[in-house]
């Protein structure tokens, strides 16, 4: 015959199991979002830098510099 189980009285848990709380950082959306939110925030700050600082002056030629004429198509008529 088959072996029966001596522990009859066994208590069963069936839904009564403790779900851990996951944190906010374990979800992989969530990671997601807070990489793409962090990347954009700097490229936002170096446009803003890039374009409120004041552009130099434009100082002397070096010396011996020969600027060249370009000669176009159109400026032969």
């Amino acid at each position: 015959m088959a072996k029966q189980n001596k522990n009859q009285n066994k208590e069963r848990k069936i839904g009564s199991q403790v779900v851990e709380k996951k944190s906010w950082w374990s979800d992989k959306k969530n990671r997601s979002r807070f990489w793409t939110a962090l990347v954009l925030l700097i490229l936002l700050y170096f446009f803003i830098v890039n374009n409120t600082r004041e552009e130099p002056k434009e100082g002397p030629y070096p010396p011996g510099y020969q600027p060249q004429t370009e000669n176009t198509i159109n400026s032969n008529k």
